[in-house]
């Protein structure tokens, strides 16, 4: 076997390549409607078992004084010790106890001390004078210095003329006897109690009844007596001592002032009787009837609602027979779930064919929602902990906890932000119906996740995701003190609710990050934080041809900045042209020298060669592309570049080499076209369809002499012309529109890469640019 048929041979030989042999299942699984139809019913029953099973009222997160968005009704009768009931009552019975006084007789020591000196005195005076009174006014004089000295020992009135008619009027006996018998009057009513004029009174003229303290420290219910009315009997006895009416007023205007009102308060005995009788006081007991309402959407929670529902909830814990119940109210949101999963099928299918048509892209979908309703559910479960029923503070916090964001952010990065923004409406809405079709929880975790897809759909470096949902975390806060607000939540409710979640969103940017490699390498997807990684020079295969092959590479280089210029300009995504185009042809770093730009001064082993060996040769750098993509584990997107940047064209220079053939090489009588065609497929997106354009473009224009807007305008007219009349851009979603936006870019770039410089002064020609 001579070495050209040696050389055929291993060209032609079937190479078995990584993932070659289950090509066929994966496109079954890709296409199959039935593949498509178990995805509808694996979501479904996945998101309806998730979202609603094992989710029953008694769940909920409710606090006191929070505007309720949840009818709770009682799942069973049940009766409960009503501890806010039992204070109520208690307190009630509190206030209605009259106040507990005490007799305080101070003021009557005080008194009697006074008077024993005014009669110490009043004796002493007598004393000193025994043969009768001084000059009328000497003895007024001493008197009223007696009288005055008395009433400095304390708030008392009297005169020095009622202490002369006292004594001269009666005798010493007997003024002792009405003094004793007044003092015994003042003990008298002292005892009895003299109320302060403040006190209200029972009726016209009738005296108070009033709670006493005894001596004995036993609480008692009399009469006391005002102090008018404690004056007046103390008038009424004096004068029936049998003396007359002037001694018994001198008497009385002095024993007066021994009379004050001596019924204090007695907060101690007052408190310590109220906590006797709120002792007394049993539980009070309340019965709920099943169905009976325990909270109505739209008002207020009180507190006495709270603790029926916090009874409600620790009475079906205990019994499992409610469970059916509760199962049988949570049917109508099943309902609802159902109907959420069939509309999200109609807007796939209306909006976004493409995912619709794709298996991957549905089972990508499928599985995020999943993922995110689990973790939201995952969540809400911590709500029966016995922590979370012991402080509904941190129950209120778990809606925020949860991390609504994850799939819609990564929905917005492996593929469209408008698939991103439905799915943080699918995600808002499921999460408001597990915490109780609550719409404060559905908006803020609507508006949260909108904030992380605006931030993090064209991210470029993982840090950005952390930062977009660490935003998103930051507006579930700052609304969550807004609503807070508005409801009158405690401060230290708001600060938890806040910090949660804050939190939420730096973890879930921590999730996403983690999970984007893996879900990439899952479904075939590829971000462009992937592809801008991609974009390094010191890539192995870069570097690889850029030492074997560095023709091509200067010419991977140049297909680049054409395609990423042109997807630009057509609304494309330009980083994915720009590392698809420098990757395009590795495939020729396996036999660089049988391509020219690769060939340098050496000579063209083409040359001697048979036209469809070298087509052969030719057709190879794609099946060799994509064996070293695979290898290299390249995001699929580049390994359909290699496949498609050629579609099924004609290699026409040894199409018609073979068809004129050689004096060694005669053409044969027929030669068929397929053997000299590019195995393909045809460009399959818009990306590859313009680095098909601009691969050729770009290797036509080194053939180019002169550099004009016409010329170049002429050439990427003729190729793209050829293109379409060969239908290699049939399979290739660009419009008319698109394709001239394409040429006038192509044009733009060109002229500025390929520009001529000025002679050198002098007259030397300006030194020529090396052909690669």
């Amino acid at each position: 076997m001579s070495l050209r048929q040696r050389l055929r041979s291993l060209l032609t030989r079937p190479k078995v390549r990584r993932g070659a042999e289950p090509s066929a299942l994966m496109e079954f699984i890709e296409r199959s409607r039935l593949v498509t139809t178990l995805i509808f019913i694996a979501t479904v029953a996945a998101i309806v078992f998730v979202s609603s099973a094992g989710i029953a009222n008694h769940q909920l997160p409710v606090l006191p004084n929070q505007v309720a968005t949840v009818r709770i009704a009682a799942g069973a009768s049940f009766t409960y010790e009503s501890a806010e009931k039992t204070r109520l009552a208690r307190e009630q019975l509190a206030e209605r106890l009259p106040p507990v006084y005490r007799v305080e007789l101070q003021t009557l020591q005080e008194f009697e001390a006074a008077f024993a000196d005014l009669l110490a005195e009043l004796k002493e005076y007598q004393r000193t004078h025994p043969n009768g009174a001084p000059a009328v006014t000497d003895r007024r004089a001493d008197l009223s210095v007696i009288a005055d000295t008395f009433n400095a020992r304390g708030p008392y009135r009297f005169q020095a003329d009622d202490l002369i008619l006292l004594l001269d009027a009666t005798p010493s006996a007997t003024l002792e006897t009405i003094f004793e018998a007044g003092l015994d009057l003042l003990r008298e009513i002292h005892r009895e109690g003299v109320q302060d004029p403040s006190f209200a009174q029972t009726g016209e003229g009738e005296a108070a009844i009033l709670q006493i303290i005894r001596h004995d420290g036993q609480v008692g219910s009399r009469p006391s007596q005002t102090l008018e009315e404690a004056l007046t009997y103390l008038r009424i006895n004096l004068a029936a001592e049998g003396v007359s009416r002037e001694i018994s007023l001198a008497a009385f205007r002095l024993l007066r002032n021994g009379i004050k009102p001596n019924l204090v308060f007695d907060r101690e005995a007052s408190q310590r009787r109220a906590a006797e009788a709120m002792r007394s006081v049993p539980p009070v007991r309340v019965t709920v009837l099943r169905g009976q309402p325990i909270i109505e959407p739209g008002t207020r929670v009180t507190a006495e609602q709270h603790e029926m529902l916090v009874a409600h909830r620790r009475f079906l814990l205990e019994n499992a027979d409610t469970q059916l119940d509760e199962g049988l109210q949570l049917f109508g949101r099943i309902l609802l779930v159902l109907a959420m999963v069939i509309a999200s099928v109609f807007y796939v299918r209306l909006e976004d064919r493409e995912t619709f048509h794709s298996n991957s892209r549905l089972g990508l979908l499928a599985l995020v929602v999943i993922l995110n309703l689990a973790l939201v559910r995952a969540v809400y479960s911590l709500g029966a902990a016995e922590f979370f029923p012991a402080d509904s503070a941190w129950t209120s916090v778990l809606p925020y906890v949860a991390p609504s964001a994850l799939a819609p952010l990564i929905v917005a990065i492996l593929i469209d932000a408008g698939s991103g923004i439905f799915m943080a409406l699918l995600i808002s809405i499921f999460t408001g119906v597990i915490y109780g079709n609550r719409l404060d929880v559905i908006v803020i975790t609507f508006l949260a996740s909108m904030v992380a897809i605006f931030a993090g759909h064209d991210v470029r470096r993982r840090s950005r995701v952390v930062r977009a949902t660490g935003l998103g975390g930051l507006t579930v806060a700052v609304f969550a003190l807004l609503v807070g607000l508005a409801d009158q939540s405690p401060l230290a409710v708001l600060l938890r609710q806040m910090g949660a979640g804050v939190v939420s969103g730096l973890f879930t940017g921590v999730v996403v990050v983690g999970l984007l490699p893996v879900l990439e390498s899952l479904f075939k997807r590829t971000t462009d934080i992937t592809l801008l990684e991609l974009t390094d020079f010191n890539h192995p295969l870069l570097r690889r041809m850029q030492l074997a092959a560095p023709g091509s590479y200067h010419h991977s280089l140049v297909v680049a900045q054409l395609a990423e210029n042109a997807c630009s300009a057509i609304g494309a995504n330009p980083l994915l042209a720009r590392v698809c185009a420098l990757f395009h042809d590795i495939g020729k770093t396996n036999k660089p020298e049988y391509f020219i730009e690769n060939q340098r001064d050496r000579a063209n082993p083409h040359d001697v060669s048979n036209p469809s060996l070298s087509a052969l040769i030719i057709k190879s750098h794609v099946k060799d592309g994509v064996e070293l993509a695979q290898e290299h584990h390249l995001p699929r997107a580049i390994i359909d570049v290699i496949q498609q940047h050629h579609g099924t064209s004609l290699i026409s220079y040894f199409y018609n080499r073979a068809k004129k053939g050689t004096p060694d090489n005669p053409a044969p009588a027929v030669v068929e076209e397929t053997t000299y065609r590019y195995d393909g497929p045809r460009p399959q997106f818009r990306e590859s369809a313009v680095i098909s354009l601009a691969d050729s473009i770009e290797a036509a224009s080194r053939t180019l002499r002169k550099i004009t807007p016409q010329h170049v305008g002429e050439l990427i007219e003729i190729i793209v012309r050829d293109r379409i009349e060969d239908g290699q851009l049939d399979e290739c979603p660009l419009t008319v529109g698109e394709i001239t936006v394409i040429k006038r870019s192509f044009a733009s770039t060109l002229i500025n890469m390929l520009h001529a410089r000025i002679d050198y002064p002098g007259g030397e020609p300006a030194p020529a640019a090396p052909k690669a």
